[in-house]
């Protein structure tokens, strides 16, 4: 063990310039993937995913049905993994004498998706010496393989780090957990379609779980005439106030609600437009539109995401090979509709209230 490690070392040490410890890694995993049963990792190798279903692992057509932020998020990571590929070409093929097949066939970009997404998907943070044969990036990944057993819940709170004194990565949960329950660990507060995005999955009843409004739909409703749309958007953007802005269990968030008050400001209101930042109520006519307009986003929403489920739905009925894929899209917008719902129903109370 002592020498391959010393050997892989030496490489990396004589390539400059000094690659990258993500590179290192995703190299040692293909390495030990393409060495099979001659692999001291062969029993930790064996337990990872054969394949993975992050957006970067997904066929085009099943990512042109993500919701459009995702969808350009995705788009960002597959550009990303098939740059990371085309900027190691030539620090795989320096490598050519550690095997007798040729490095193309072993290192292929299948090969280091594959290691990128077992990376991306199962390391933890823990913080390591700078390595002079490595780059200047953060040092910060490793993988726990006895990690890989544990799930994630969106219902438990944990600490997980690495402790300094025993040596040894810890995690502590503060839930309670009955004997033979299986026991989680939650990945972060993250919404279903940054899990997706990160981890390729989507979590049932996530209370994380939210719809992202745009810029272009968060003024969709909103009267052409108005003079000072101009300014109010460059407010808003001024402010950080135009991203975001979301749709959750608990209806709209406060941001979402604060921006559309602000763009619902009549002429002789504008000046209080800082108010509005601060959460101050201008007017019940002020409280009443951003409410209405509110309710007309959610329900361009819900339209939307029951078509985009027919689509779903007949897609599957017709690509039987991308049948799983289909069905990982259609759970992310069944929890969307459900979130969506749950604030038109909450939309309805607060305009209930005002009448």
């Amino acid at each position: 063990m002592e020498v391959i490690l010393l050997t892989w070392l030496l490489f990396f040490k004589r390539w400059q310039p000094p690659p990258s410890p993500l590179l290192a890694l995703c190299t040692f995993l293909v390495s030990e993937k393409h060495a099979g049963d001659q692999s001291l990792w062969k029993p930790y190798l064996e337990i990872l995913p054969k394949a993975y279903t992050c957006p970067v692992c997904l066929e085009p057509e099943v990512v042109n049905l993500f919701p459009k932020p995702l969808k350009a998020k995705a788009e960002e990571q597959r550009a990303h993994v098939q740059g990371f590929f085309s900027s190691s070409r030539d620090f795989f093929s320096s490598l050519q004498p550690l095997f007798s097949e040729a490095v193309e066939s072993i290192f292929s970009y299948s090969a280091l998706l594959w290691a990128w997404c077992t990376v991306n998907t199962r390391a933890v943070y823990v913080k390591h010496r700078q390595e002079q044969c490595f780059s200047r990036e953060p040092n910060t990944c490793a993988l726990a393989p006895y990690l890989d057993l544990l799930n994630h819940s969106p219902h438990v709170q944990v600490k997980a780090a690495f402790n300094e004194e025993t040596r040894c990565y810890e995690i502590r949960t503060a839930s309670g957990c009955r004997k033979h329950e299986e026991v989680f660990i939650c990945y972060g507060p993250h919404d279903n379609q940054r899990l997706l995005l990160e981890y390729g999955f989507v979590s049932i009843q996530n209370p994380h779980a939210c719809v992202y409004v745009s810029e272009d739909i968060l003024v969709k409703y909103l009267p052409l005439t108005d003079k000072q749309m101009n300014k109010k958007i460059s407010i808003l953007k001024d402010h950080d106030f135009i991203e975001n802005l979301t749709f959750g269990w608990d209806g709209p968030s406060w941001r979402l609600r604060t921006a559309l008050k602000l763009l619902c400001l009549e002429a002789e209101e504008f000046t209080c437009w800082k108010k509005i930042l601060l959460g101050e109520i201008i007017s019940d006519t002020n409280e009443k539109r951003s409410l209405v307009i509110a309710q007309k986003i959610c329900q361009y929403f819900i339209e939307e995401t029951n078509a985009m489920l027919r689509k779903v739905s007949h897609m599957k009925d017709e690509e039987v090979a991308l049948i799983n894929q289909l069905a990982l899209v259609e759970t992310l917008w069944t929890e969307e509709l459900r979130i969506l719902q749950a604030s038109a129903e909450i939309l309805n109370s607060l305009q209930t209230a005002f009448r």
